[in-house]
């Protein structure tokens, strides 16, 4: 009786702790941040973002950005460019480009009160959403962002982050 009840209850345990561990992981296939120079990131420094066709296993996807500034950031808002390149293996195992879609996203970091909209006390994180895309398990990722600000050099931006998630 012992035995028969342990190997029910093992199995039953092992499930259990499996389906724990993958609702904690989520449906976040990727998640990458990149530097900027904290004393100014210039206008033509193009971040970029390379999502690998292991990342995808095909489905609808949602892209958002993840922005990190410091005090020292100026500006109430930032305008952000962000230009999304999917690239699809064809039959031959070469590459092509299958779709190119551009985003501009005006960011709203701090109200009119002066106060950060984002957490955080030394650094301030954001997370805009930026689109919605099918792709399938032959495409790979690559995304490009960089500022859209009339200055050149825009300090306190500390990191821009791109992730994917599966819906």
């Amino acid at each position: 009786m012992r035995t028969r009840f342990r190997n029910i209850l093992v199995p039953l345990v092992l499930m259990a702790i499996t389906f724990l561990l993958s609702a904690c992981i989520g449906n976040k296939v990727y998640d990458h941040y990149e530097h900027a120079p904290l004393a100014g990131w210039e206008k033509n420094d193009t971040l970029i973002f390379g999502v690998p066709k292991s990342a995808i296993t095909g489905g609808d996807y949602i892209i958002d950005l993840g922005l990190r500034i410091n005090p020292s950031y100026p500006f109430t808002g930032l305008t952000l460019v962000v230009e999304q390149t999917i690239f699809r293996q064809t039959d031959n195992a070469s590459h092509i480009i299958f779709r190119q879609q551009t985003d501009t996203l005006s960011c709203k970091l701090i109200d009119e009160r002066g106060n950060a909209r984002g957490a955080g006390v030394s650094h301030f994180q954001y997370r805009f959403n930026v689109s919605e895309m099918p792709l399938q398990p032959t495409d790979s990722l690559h995304i490009c962002v960089r500022h859209d600000m009339k200055r050149e050099i825009l300090p306190g931006v500390a990191e821009v982050g791109i992730q994917l998630y599966r819906e």
